[in-house]
């Protein structure tokens, strides 16, 4: 991605998010991933559907992390839903420019889904 200088692709040079930040949202959105993903679903190159489950808290946790990273990427669109079973599923839009982006980040939640 031409827009990166460090960090992890999803990261990119247009967040507005302090650079000393950025790890720990970083680490926030990785345990989110660890403890609560269950599927990781590309529906389109711009849109990005993950399958959470877990404690009594995990909506508003979702919805906390997806209103901050909004604040500071404004690109992304995050939708919560919560669902009969009692999952939450997210739902991660980005402007086509922006698809790497969630390519990237798709890539991270697949890799730590389950992690202890």
């Amino acid at each position: 991605m031409t827009e990166q200088t460090s960090g992890p692709a999803w990261v990119p040079q247009a967040c507005t998010l302090p650079t000393a930040e950025q790890p720990l949202r970083l680490a926030e959105f990785d345990t989110l991933f660890a403890t609560a993903t269950r599927t990781v679903e590309r529906l389109a190159d711009t849109h990005l559907r993950l399958t959470l489950s877990g404690g009594a808290d995990l909506e508003a946790t979702v919805r906390d992390l997806s209103a901050r990273e909004s604040d500071c990427c404004s690109f992304f669109t995050f939708t919560v839903t919560a669902a009969a079973s009692g999952q939450v599923i997210l739902d991660v839009e980005v402007p086509p420019a922006r698809a790497d982006v969630l390519a990237a980040l798709a890539q991270r939640a697949d890799a730590v889904r389950g992690r202890p």
